[in-house]
């Protein structure tokens, strides 16, 4: 059969050659299994999703700027509009400022701890922290909870576990 991979079986690839006609690839080792390639394309997959939900997170980080920008206003005395209208207290701004700067910094946290978990499940390594991370994204709907529950699915195969605790040497499983 042409084109068909065969393993040598243990033996090298000098005995294994020998019975190589017709187009066969000879390969060594055995052959990879079907739910090792589903799982390592799944963590894959699951890296770059947490990619890009880091990046619209960072992004979202910038939208409580405009309190910030509010209470700036509001403690310049911006919007005292006419005389007889009494201007907002500057507690108020102050409070404006304050919560918005915790969002933004909230927010921006969130997106690096989302980048860090995307490299872990690209390196296979911290599972327990990408775990962590995925069940506190379920609160964000609706990407964060898609994004979540799959990655909590995902990493609680016996199968991925075993990618984690031994990861094989090289190759296409680790990439």
């Amino acid at each position: 059969m042409a084109g068909e991979v065969k393993t040598d079986g243990g033996k090298g690839l000098a005995e294994g050659r020998a019975g190589g006609l017709d187009g066969e690839v000879q390969a060594s080792g055995p052959a990879p299994y079907p739910q090792l390639m589903q799982d390592a394309e799944h963590l894959k997959l699951l890296s770059i999703f947490h990619y890009v939900l880091a990046g619209l997170t960072s992004l979202a980080g910038f939208f409580p700027l405009m309190y910030v920008g509010m209470g700036a206003m509001m403690l310049s005395g911006s919007f005292s509009g006419s005389p007889s209208s009494g201007a907002p207290p500057a507690e108020f701004g102050w409070l404006f400022v304050v919560i918005g700067i915790l969002f933004a910094v909230l927010l921006w946290s969130f997106a690096v701890t989302l980048f860090l978990a995307a490299r872990a499940l690209a390196a296979r390594r911290s599972r327990i922290f990408c775990l962590v991370i995925a069940a506190i994204s379920c609160a964000g709907f609706p990407l964060g909870t898609a994004l979540g529950v799959f990655t909590i699915l995902v990493l609680q195969r016996p199968t991925v576990r075993a990618l984690f605790d031994d990861p094989l040497p090289g190759g296409y499983l680790n990439r």
